[in-house]
């Protein structure tokens, strides 16, 4: 089995170190990730500069986007993966956290590009990185086993695996989920510089749950559950053509 590790965190972040440790002594195991942070770039890939690659002691490390990292892997680099992982992201993927993420778009190129790929998040605070490796573990060599059952990661799709910051112990299951909504209070904060101009940091906190359906990604996690939600990159309105055709005719 060979492994092509991306992540958005950079490639000195614990969740790289975690997810190294996880899969070490299974296979293969090649690593191309961000010479620093890299989070929030969704899909985003370089276009008007040039990337440069270095090859590091775990790796590769790349000036690039987290997409970028999987095109200069598979197309780049040529090579051969059996699955990508991506991650492990520090904090929570869920919702609509997913248009955003540069951990799932990695995912999602790997997919584009004809390699199954599984994108793992953890909900919270680094200090239970030992938790996200233990289930990490658990969905990709023992329940079922991801690693022997590729035909689970859907085709044209990925699985996003969202692990909650807890003991292990106080973990209640792993669900298949669907993906939820999430909204955020206090997205953007005015603050004054020393100069008197103003400037805005972008931040703010998740908004209560709407929801308390078990079968949503957000509520899964809220209440303990590791949450397995498949995605696909095709976006559209399928309910909707009907009436839009009935609308505007064919022409």
């Amino acid at each position: 089995m060979r492994f092509l590790l991306v992540n958005d965190d950079g490639i000195h972040a614990p969740g790289m170190d975690t997810l190294i440790d996880s899969v070490q002594g299974r296979g293969e195991v090649i690593v191309i990730a961000p010479h620093q942070e890299r989070s929030g770039m969704s899909q985003a890939i370089t276009v008007h500069q040039p990337l440069r690659l270095l090859e590091v002691n775990r790796g590769y490390m790349l000036d690039g986007t987290p997409a970028d990292c999987v095109k200069m892997g598979l197309q780049g680099l040529k090579l051969q993966p059996d699955l990508v992982l991506a991650g492990i992201n520090s904090g929570a993927n869920l919702g609509t956290d997913v248009l955003y993420s540069g951990t799932v778009a990695a995912a999602l190129e790997a997919v584009m590009l004809g390699v199954p790929a599984v994108a793992f998040s953890l909900c919270g605070s680094d200090e239970f990185m030992p938790t996200a490796a233990h289930f990490v573990r658990e969905v990709l060599f023992k329940r079922p086993g991801l690693v022997q059952r590729l035909d689970l990661i859907p085709k044209g799709g990925i699985l996003n695996i969202n692990i909650p910051a807890l003991p292990v112990d106080q973990i209640k299951g792993v669900r298949i989920t669907r993906q939820g909504v999430r909204h955020y209070e206090g997205v953007l904060e005015k603050r004054i510089d020393p100069r008197g101009g103003s400037y805005y940091w972008m931040g703010g906190r998740p908004a209560s749950l709407t929801s308390q359906e078990l079968d949503v990604d957000v509520v899964a996690v809220e209440q303990g559950y590791v949450s397995v939600t498949p995605l696909q990159f095709d976006l559209t309105f399928h309910d909707e053509i009907p009436r839009l055709t009935g609308a505007f005719g064919e022409q």
